[in-house]
Parts: structure tokens; C-alpha cells; sequence
């Protein structure tokens, strides 16, 4: 599978793992001056699996008071407008940027944990069997505007698409992304000498960057088997359970303080790596969004289970309401009031207070 290469290799960039360092036959990692990457064409040093498509975005029909052209993929998607267009070119971009690393301010860096972060989670969500499939679709749907949210797109990109089943649908039009994106590279690739103007790569490769799309779209709609993280060494436990998102919801039914073991297990080891910060926190939004996403009342547990040690029940209540939204969302979602948990906000420090109270 392309994809889990390619996605160690990310891991291995982003976090500086030290392992050695992989190539596709077609894409290739190189790094920017700023620590940023991007995913390039074997063989095409300037040009990236985002880039390639620059020159193709279609015209804006927002400013334009009467459009008068007709989209491309017209005589093959009957009921889209030239607005759908663009809209489904902002989905394509969206989904290609999923791979890129990206230097970071604060904000930014939230964002693209969150965007990661539910890329991740959307490849294991289907086969996750302790979840029911109602309990699946809302967290496919959390999981899925989150990822857009944080890239981030704009508002009308950002409420385009619905899940059919296991399936994205353009909604308003009723369009399959699959099916879509495949017929746009076809269209480039197979008319390739009336657009070779702006496009430098070949049509071989258009196929090859097809083929990568279709996959990234595949993953997140839960098609392809599960992506899995990097482990090493004195992390093993913390990584099992977040490539694993079955076995931490069933130890967390039979045994919860299994769970919280390992949570106490991680803070006591004094060693930290911005990947190990990486998969704890990745740990911690899994509880929240498997676990307290349903059951909210069980943080009572999790604050009962290191009330004792309140330096680590700050450090894991803080990491859990501030290191992301989602905690934020699914309280608004679920109408939950957090003044009713009393025993949590003894453990806020200023800025949690400043965002829930």
C-alpha cells in the first residue's frame, strides 16, 4: 500500500524520527529551508502532488455576475454548475495538501494536529467494531468536518459533501468525489496536448497522482485498511492503543484504570520527544472522543483514578479541553454544561478557564 509508505515517511519528517528515509517509485519527500516538506514527483524537483494542478483551478464564478462557460467535466456531471466546480477543485486540493508539512505558529499548529489528527482517525473508524453504526456515522461526521475545518476551506467547501454510506457525495449535486476525481485526471491526462501549457508533469503521472487521490480519498472514507503509526522504543503501549482504537474501548469497558496505567505510565517516564508528546495527545482526544464523546460523565473517573497526583490530573484534563476544539464541539453538540463538573474544574488551568467558564 503507497499510502502507508508515504505516511511513515511524514511521521518520520514531521516528528525527525531518524529512520531511513523511503521513496515511492513516483513521490518523493523534500524538505524547505523553514522545516517545511512537500511531496514531490520522482524526477520533477519544482513540481509537487499539490502543486501540478495550480494552473488548473477553475475561474471564480463569484465574481462574475452572469457566468457564461460550462464546467470542464460538463458533458460527463450533467447536474453540476460552474460553483460545483470549484467547489469539488477546493475538496481535491484539500484532500492532496493531507501529506504536506507545514511551519507552524500557535494557531497553526492546532489546526494541523486536528487535520491529521481526523485523517487518521476517519482510516480506522470502519473498523472499529465496539462501536455501533449509528455511534460510527456521528464520529465519521465529527471526524470529517473537523478535517476540513482545519485545513481550513471556506464555508461553502466546508458543508459540500455528506457521507452516503461508506461513500463522500457532493450534496448538493449528488456527485461521488470517487468517480469525479478520477474523470478529472482522466479528462487532463487523456486531452493532455490541449492543456500541456499548465502542465508540467506527464500524463503517466497525472495517472500516478490519480491514483494517490483516489487512495487518500479511499482512507478517509474508511475503504482501505487502517493507516498505523510509527512505534518505538518505551512508547509501545501508547501507540498500540492508538493504532488499535478496538482494544483501548475494550479495556477501558473491562478495566479502566488499565487505560489510565498507561496514562500514568507515560507522565512518569521523563523522557520527551515531540513525537511522544504527539501520540500522548493523539491518546488523550481518542478518550475524549471515544470514550467521553458518549459517556461524558465517565471524566469523573478519570479525575477519581489521579486526584491524587492533581500535578498529572492537570497536565491530562488541560491537554483533553484545550490541545484541540473537539472537546469544545462536542460539548456544544451534545448540550453538556461543564459548570456541572465542578470536580474537572478544579483542575483548568487560565487559559481552559478563559475558554469554558
Amino acid at each position: 500500500m503507497e499510502l502507508q509508505i508515504l505516511y511513515n515517511e511524514y511521521m518520520n519528517i514531521k516528528f525527525k524520527l531518524g529512520l531511513p528515509p523511503v521513496r515511492t517509485e513516483t513521490f518523493e519527500y523534500g524538505l524547505y529551508e523553514d522545516n517545511s516538506a512537500a511531496l514531490f514527483l520522482a524526477g520533477h524537483p519544482e513540481e509537487t502532488f499539490t502543486s501540478w494542478l495550480y494552473d488548473l483551478q477553475p475561474r471564480d464564478p463569484h465574481y462574475v455576475p452572469e457566468p457564461d462557460w460550462e464546467p470542464v467535466l460538463a458533458d460527463v456531471f450533467h447536474q453540476m454548475d460552474v460553483y460545483d466546480e470549484l467547489t469539488l477543485y477546493y475538496l481535491l486540493f484539500t484532500m492532496n495538501t493531507t501529506l504536506s508539512i507545514n511551519s507552524y505558529n500557535a494557531y497553526s499548529a492546532m489546526n494541523d494536529f486536528m487535520k491529521s489528527y481526523s485523517y487518521f482517525q476517519l482510516s480506522q473508524l470502519n473498523g472499529v467494531s465496539s462501536l455501533n453504526e449509528g455511534e460510527k456515522r456521528q464520529l465519521r461526521d465529527f471526524f470529517f468536518f473537523s478535517y476540513l475545518y482545519a485545513h481550513p476551506v471556506n464555508e461553502k467547501t466546508l458543508h459540500a459533501c455528506s457521507f452516503s454510506g461508506q461513500d463522500l457525495v457532493h450534496t448538493k449535486t449528488n456527485i461521488q468525489l470517487e468517480p469525479y476525481f478520477s474523470a478529472f485526471h482522466d479528462h487532463y491526462s487523456e486531452n493532455y496536448d490541449k492543456y500541456s501549457g499548465q502542465i508540467v508533469i506527464a500524463p503517466h503521472e497525472i495517472q500516478a497522482c490519480k491514483r494517490l487521490t483516489v487512495e487518500l480519498l479511499r482512507s478517509i472514507e474508511g475503504k482501505t485498511a487502517k493507516l498505523s503509526m510509527p512505534s518505538e522504543e518505551r512508547l509501545e503501549a501508547v501507540v498500540q492503543l492508538i493504532n488499535d482504537v478496538d482494544q483501548m474501548i475494550r479495556m477501558y469497558t473491562e478495566n479502566n484504570t488499565a487505560l489510565f496505567d498507561i496514562m500514568r505510565d507515560f507522565l512518569a517516564e521523563d523522557h520527551s520527544t515531540a513525537y511522544r508528546d504527539h501520540c500522548f495527545t493523539m491518546l488523550l482526544q481518542n478518550y475524549g472522543l471515544y470514550i467521553l464523546y458518549f459517556r461524558f460523565e465517565e471524566i469523573h473517573a478519570l479525575v477519581n483514578y489521579f486526584k491524587s497526583t492533581p500535578q498529572w490530573c492537570g497536565i491530562i484534563i488541560n491537554k483533553i479541553f484545550t490541545d484541540t476544539i473537539f472537546i469544545q464541539r462536542m460539548m456544544r453538540q451534545k448540550q453538556i454544561e461543564i459548570t456541572a463538573y465542578p470536580d474537572v474544574i478544579s483542575f483548568f488551568d487560565e487559559e481552559a478557564k478563559k475558554i469554558y467558564i
